[in-house]
């Protein structure tokens, strides 16, 4: 029996729509909102009414892109949580709305176990390489740093994760410090290509386990900046490139140093990132360093399914309809979920 499925994204800023047919995505459609760059990062109540603007042109150009008609879908698969609330009502009623008009299944989908299953999306173009069970994945973005074991696509235990700022956040307000626009973690990312990643030395948290911290970092930033500024005034915009090195080797390194250390106890070879920050040129090299040392196999998700997108809920979403796992119309969007 054939399977086609609707996947809904709209946990943060973008909102996002895709067709899956038989485990193979067809489309997967973007509408990005460039209205935060002005205040420096995303305002919740700008960002839900973009998605109510955007959420039905986005649907269409998914399923007319994909060759298909509302008639034909099978399920919808959408964003719960966690994410902006107001963002998160925006596709659960849209979803809600399409399930109800056609009489079909509606199924949950949490955005962190979605970004680890983008590994296993497959599209008309390629057919790409999926890890094996178990696994360990990393899932690095703006509100999350974790390190999981992959027991299963729908089977996941979290063995280290933040106990307070993300990787993803640390990246856009130490750009922020340093006067850059929103989002700076793809800005810092291009300028560290052109600097000296051992040209400053930053605070590194001493954390005991798995777990990471980003905190130190940001405030040992903040103050490193104010000082230099005050020698001199032109300080940052003559070491630019070295301080966006500098600073996105020392997360680099927290990160895959308990990665590391995750692989060791765990004895598992198999790594994988995922989440915004695996787009990230530092992270892709230091996980490629370490597979070649520790005869590690790495997974990186192709720049496309790596930052938030509705291939990825489409993807988990046709997992969990082989397993008839649907949902009820009094299903509501949570702002804060982890995996289970």
């Amino acid at each position: 029996m054939s399977i086609t499925i609707l996947g809904i994204e709209s946990s943060c800023d973008d909102t996002s729509a895709s067709i899956l047919k038989d485990g193979i995505i067809y489309s997967n459609i973007i509408a990005n909102q460039t209205v935060h760059m002005d205040y420096g990062g995303v305002v919740p109540e700008l960002a839900s009414r973009a998605h109510q603007q955007n959420i039905i042109p986005v649907v269409h150009q998914a399923m007319q892109k994909a060759g298909v008609t509302a008639d034909e879908i099978d399920a919808v698969a959408f964003t719960r949580g966690p994410g902006l609330l107001g963002s998160l009502m925006v596709g659960t009623s849209f979803a809600k709305g399409f399930a109800m008009a056609k009489n079909i299944p509606l199924i949950e989908v949490n955005h962190l176990q979605a970004h680890i299953l983008a590994h296993f999306i497959d599209d008309l173009k390629n057919t790409y390489d999926h890890p094996e069970f178990p696994f360990l994945a990393l899932l690095v973005s703006g509100g999350n740093s974790q390190i999981i074991i992959v027991k299963d696509h729908l089977e996941m235990e979290v063995i280290g994760e933040t106990i307070d700022d993300a990787a993803g956040e640390a990246f856009d307000k130490c750009a922020k410090v340093m006067g850059l626009p929103y989002p700076g973690g793809p800005i810092i990312d291009r300028n560290a290509k052109q600097g000296n990643p051992h040209a400053f030395e930053f605070s590194r948290p001493k954390i005991q386990g798995l777990d990471y911290s980003f905190s130190g970092l940001k405030t040992s930033f903040l103050y490193f900046i104010r000082d230099k500024v005050k020698e001199n005034p032109n300080f940052v915009q003559e070491n630019m490139n070295d301080l966006c090195a500098s600073l996105q080797y020392t997360i680099v390194d927290i990160l895959m140093n308990k990665v590391k250390r995750a692989a060791r106890e765990t004895g598992i070879k198999q790594v994988a990132i995922a989440g915004g920050v695996s787009a990230n040129s530092g992270l892709q090299n230091a996980l490629h360093e370490a597979a070649d040392k520790f005869n590690w196999k790495v997974y990186v998700p192709q720049l496309g399914y790596s930052l938030d997108n509705a291939a990825m809920i489409a993807i988990t979403g046709y997992f969990k309809y082989l397993k008839k796992e649907f949902v009820g119309q009094d299903t509501a969007p949570f702002a804060r979920m982890t995996i289970k």
